[in-house]
Order: structure tokens, then sequence, then C-alpha cells
């Protein structure tokens, strides 16, 4: 059962007080290009912010939810030590195939104004967040042969270093190279597509193989059949869905047998895989097959989920979110028992890489009440979740930003007050 209070927590809001201290973007989930402009910092000080900033916006929903039984295995464990996670997204995985393209390593400011700083990640760290998962699109910074050019491997290191320094755990992956001439699953793109997927991971294996295990690798962001009617819905009596699955299934089983032969400690790193389009009926269809490995359950299942999906992504639908409507909380609750069944009970862990609520005409009481449930059930089942940040806050767009980047500040402090209060 569950009851439902209002409540602001006291030792949330002192955490938060800490990342007020100091001083634009793509608008997608994850595909879209529009550009926003963040407000310039304010110079109140710490306690004034705090007031500003939430003073009467929102408060924290006070859950009581059923606590599932979670296996004790190290898997597990390792996962909800992750506690839960921000995506820098639209930031190294920022795209520009125009043709136009003169020095790459502006791409990561294209999308969101601003380049990613130390001072950034500390305040994410600060916010208490305990994971970062950085995105990254490969594809505009590879020769002919898919050798990825040092400078950028550097900055990805770079920023892989500011995660890794605060002592977070850090996903790094593939992510905008799903395209015919990249990564596409079908059988008719297979050989292409484990060319890349194979030439790449050798590539980011070996420069990180010393890296211990705060630094996870995932293989492939939400693979896909783009541009046909099957890319966001498995029909698993499609003939092409079921050939995109099954050839999936092969490009996962590639992943995992690539960065276990690249040395160092790659061969016990923890290492995360989807379904087909990273959805949970890609890991629920009996098309779905674990990798085989050589190490014993150090495979992540990488899920995706905006869900309810009219509240949480879809572009002028429903604004509101309650704990008390069976219509709210009811998708998120059964996906997540879906999965907690076929996988959590059995000691297989899941990361639900990318989920949020996107800014509505300013609905910031339902999406903090939505952000404390999704939290609150997803760790009641033994998942851990990663919030999608694409610094978009204003406009018509995929408005999913909490932290401003350029003012250095935390826009809607009492979401992440909210997901705070039920991570643990």
């Amino acid at each position: 059962m569950m009851n439902f209070k209002k409540k602001l927590s006291a030792a949330a809001a002192l955490t938060l007080s800490v990342v007020m201290l100091a001083g634009c973007g793509n608008t997608g989930s994850s595909e879209t290009s529009e550009t926003q402009q963040t407000t310039a910092a304010t110079t109140a000080e710490p306690a004034s912010r705090i007031a500003e900033l939430t003073g009467g916006k929102a408060t924290i929903p006070e859950l009581s939810l059923d606590q599932y039984e979670i296996p004790e295995n190290d898997a597990l464990s390792f996962t909800k030590d992750m506690k839960i996670g921000w995506n820098l997204g639209n930031t190294l995985d920022a795209v520009d195939d125009s043709g136009n393209l003169a020095n790459d390593l502006n791409l990561e400011s294209a999308w969101v104004g601003v380049k990613t700083t130390k001072e950034i990640i500390d305040n994410i760290k600060n916010g208490g967040f305990n994971t970062v998962r950085v995105p990254v699109s490969w594809h505009n910074h590879v020769d002919e042969n898919y050798t990825i050019n040092q400078p950028f491997m550097d900055r990805v290191q770079e920023v892989v270093d500011y995660v890794i320094d605060n002592d977070m755990y850090c996903i790094i992956n593939i992510h905008h190279d799903t395209e015919l001439e990249y990564f596409y699953p079908d059988s008719e793109h297979f050989d292409q597509s484990a060319k890349y997927l194979e030439t790449i991971w050798k590539q980011i294996s070996e420069r990180f193989k010393d890296y211990d295990n705060k630094l996870i690798f995932e293989g492939i962001n939400e693979p896909r059949l783009k541009g046909t009617g099957l890319e966001w819905y498995l029909n698993t009596n499609d003939p092409k869905g079921k050939d995109s699955a099954e050839c999936l299934n092969k490009h996962n089983q590639l992943f995992v047998d690539t960065v276990r032969a690249s040395g160092g400690n790659n061969g016990e790193r923890y290492l995360m895989i989807p379904g087909y389009c990273a959805s949970p009926d890609g890991v629920l269809t009996d098309l779905f097959t674990m990798p085989t490995d050589t190490v014993e359950n150090r495979i992540i299942l990488s899920v995706h989920a905006y869900t309810p999906y009219n509240f949480a992504l879809q572009a002028g639908a429903e604004e509101n979110w309650s704990v008390d409507d069976s219509n709210s909380t009811s998708p998120i609750t059964q996906f997540m028992d879906k999965l907690y069944e076929k996988f959590i009970s059995k000691g297989v862990p899941i990361v639900i890489g990318e989920f949020g609520a996107r800014n509505k005409t300013e609905n910031t009481q339902a999406r903090t009440d939505f952000a404390a449930y999704y939290i609150a059930a997803a760790r009641a089942r033994g998942i851990t979740c990663v919030w999608w940040d694409n610094h978009a806050f204003y406009g018509q767009g995929e408005n999913f930003g909490l932290f401003d980047r350029r003012a250095i500040s935390w826009k809607y402090p009492d979401i992440v007050l909210a997901m705070m209060e039920y991570a643990e």
C-alpha cells in the first residue's frame, strides 16, 4: 500500500544548498536539434537563492511503497551503489552531418552552448548524484578507417576523469551513430555495423583499460530500424523486427567479446547492453538473449523509459501527473514489475539509463511528484535510474534540463530533492 503526503526533506535541502554556491542546447531527449538559450546566473547569496529557487514552487511527496525482495549478489550491490544518475546529454553526443564541420572539438558546445567543466561535474556530485552517463557520438571524429582522432579521445577522457575523480560511476557509450553507414541492426547492414562497433570499442577499451570498475561501458544507444514504422516499436510478428532483434543479440555479443579481449581491467568491467531501441519491451521479448560472458554476472541491462509517454515525453499532451491516479502510476509500476520478475528477481542488474519528464508550461509540481514516485518505485525493485538532462529549459522542445550549466545552478532543485529523497 502507499500513503501520499507532502514534505520537504531538511537533509536533502541541505545537500542542495551546497550546490547553490556557484554561479544552449538541443532540446531532444536523444534526437532533436532545437537550440535554446539559458538565463544568466543570479548573484544572490546561497541562502536567498535557495529561497528563490524552491520557495513555494513544489513540495516533495511522502511515499511508502512496498519493498521487493532483492537477491544478494555483487552485480545488484554494484548497481545499488550507483544510487542515482544524471546524463550529460547533448554534449559529447552532439553531431553535425552537414558536411561543413570545421573543427570537430567545437561540437561539444554546438547544441548546449557551453563546454563541460570540472565545476559542472562537481556540482552534480554535490547535488547527490553518484553516477554520470556521458553519451558520446563518434562518427564525426573518425577517419575512413574509423580511427578516432586523438584530440577528441583525449577530451572524452578528460570529461570521464571529472567524474571518476569525484569517486562517481561513469557510463560511456556509442550514442548517435545509429545510421546506415555506421550501425544499423539488420542483416543487410550486419557486417558494416559489426565492423564499426568492433573498431570503435577496441579503441575505447584500449584507452580506458586500466580504469577501475567505476567506469562502465555501454555498447550502443537505442539500436533500432531508424526511418521505418518499427523504429520505436518492436513488432515480433514482422520479419524485419525479428531479424533486427536477432542481429542485435549478435552485436551485443560482439561488444562483450571485444571488450573482454582487450586486456587490463576490461576482463571484468561491468558492461551495459540494450534490447531493441532500449525499451523495456526490447528486453522483455523472448527474442532477446543475454550475451555469454567470460566472467559471471557483469552485464547490466540498459533500459530507457519515458513513462507514461503522454506525460513524460509527448508534446502537447498531458501536463498533470498524480500519485493518487492509477492512470499516472500504473504505467510505471507495470513495466518495472515485468523487469523485476524477469531479471532482478533472478539476480540480473538493470539501469534505466534515460528517464525524465519534460517541462510543460512549468508543471513543476507534477514533475516533482513523478520524479519522486519513479525513483521510489525503481529503487524498491532494485533498479537504478539516470535522469536525461539535455540542458533544455524553454520553448516547445523536449525540455528535460535540471541543471543550468552556464549559470552553474539547479534550475529545478525541487525535482532533484524529490529524487534524492528516495534514491537510497
